[in-house]
């Protein structure tokens, strides 16, 4: 895997101080994004425990992809990259992309633990804007 970087790191902080895992992967894009935290956070407090409450996509795969529409400076369309980022993701965290089959609900094991979902959404950010915004 990838060397973990700085801000997957501060990501990590963020989730255990006071940010569901969508927020904690934009709050590491704050500065970048040009927001106050407040609308930050606001924007994504609705993925907590994955969009629908586990039923969904992780929370953090959300927040990377809310991240790169407000980022993305590329013609390429958003949605175009973000199918990308959801197989990087996918092939990073286990094989899945729903917060309930990363956590092993309703399996008993665990794909990807939230730490860990909130750096792999960090990263395939970074590479993805590293690439289109270089």
């Amino acid at each position: 895997m990838e060397a973990i970087s700085a801000r997957a790191e501060k990501a990590v902080e963020y989730k255990h101080n006071r940010c569901n895992c969508a927020q904690a992967v934009l709050m590491a894009y704050e500065k970048e994004l040009g927001r106050p935290a407040e609308d930050i956070l606001a924007m994504g407090s609705g993925f907590g425990s994955g969009m629908g409450g586990m039923e969904g996509t992780c929370g953090a795969l959300c927040g990377a992809v809310m991240a790169l529409g407000l980022l993305n400076k590329s013609d390429t369309p958003s949605k175009m990259i973000a199918k990308d980022m959801l197989q990087e993701f996918k092939e990073m965290s286990g094989g899945a992309t729903i917060c309930r089959d990363l956590k092993g609900i309703g399996t008993g094991k665990m794909l990807c633990a939230c730490d860990d979902c909130v750096r792999h959404g960090v990263l395939v950010l970074e590479k993805k804007l590293a690439g289109i915004n270089g």
